[in-house]
């Protein structure tokens, strides 16, 4: 393996740590999303059954009471997004509707 697979490497094993430590044992999932006319994320849907608004969502997974989810900065500010993982099940494209 050279070095920048090596690097690379460590990156993902750092980053799937930071995750686990970020989400709390209690964090919900996001299982059915909402979107607009124009196919944008407007509202999350939880395991639990809440219903959330974007920028609840966004502040729920930014303090780790969501799992499953990305935040990252885009545009000059903050997205969220499915945590890749390799799996379309869980994209929130794949989701269903509510």
């Amino acid at each position: 393996m050279d070095r920048f697979n090596e690097v690379y490497e460590e990156y993902i094993r750092n980053a799937a740590n930071d995750n686990q430590r970020k989400t709390k044992e209690n964090a919900r999932m996001i299982t059915a999303v909402r979107k607009n006319d124009d196919g944008d994320l407007i509202a999350f849907k939880t395991n639990t059954g809440e219903e959330l608004d974007y920028l609840q969502a966004l502040e729920e997974a930014k303090n780790g009471m969501i799992s499953g989810v990305d935040v990252f900065e885009k545009y000059g500010r903050e997205i969220i997004c499915s945590e890749p993982d390799g799996m379309k099940e869980n994209n929130f494209d794949h989701l269903p509707e509510f």
